[in-house]
């Protein structure tokens, strides 16, 4: 569970607004495992982009089109890859300034409980999903 309980009084009450210091030490940890596997994916992905910036360099002589279409898109997917684990990881660490700060957990716009299953599901979630789907419209 990251985030549930509100509670106010007994031991290792009253740490960032209401969770006990044991529940924040667990949302902690696992905040902490999930910036670590992104940013341990992420550096893998960079390390792959730059094998293959170097292959490409090395073997782009007598190239055709369908060629150099594919290593244009295999590049494509790899920059797009390094941006979205750079992204995710991004969102990890704010969620763990939200942590230390006492707002995590809560809608970053109406300050509402996120429901746990929303946390459960997306750890680095800022807002309620009412607000999240009023977002979407505005958007959309």
């Amino acid at each position: 569970m990251l985030v549930n309980s509100a509670v106010i009084t007994g031991k290792g009450a009253d740490t960032a607004k209401g969770r006990s210091t044991d529940e924040v030490g667990q949302i902690r940890v696992l905040l902490q495992a999930r910036f670590d596997d992104l940013n341990a994916e992420y550096e893998e992905a960079v390390a792959e982009n730059h094998r293959l910036r170097l292959v490409e360099i090395g073997d782009a002589a007598g190239d055709d089109q369908a060629d150099s279409g594919s290593k244009t898109a295999e590049r494509d997917a790899a920059t797009s890859l390094l941006r979205t684990l750079l992204d995710r990881r991004t969102q990890a660490e704010i969620a763990m300034q939200r942590l230390e700060e006492g707002s995590y957990g809560n809608c970053e716009n109406c300050s509402n409980p996120i429901p746990v299953e929303r946390l459960e599901v997306f750890p680095s979630a800022t807002t309620c999903v009412h607000c999240k789907a009023n977002r979407e419209r505005r958007a959309g």
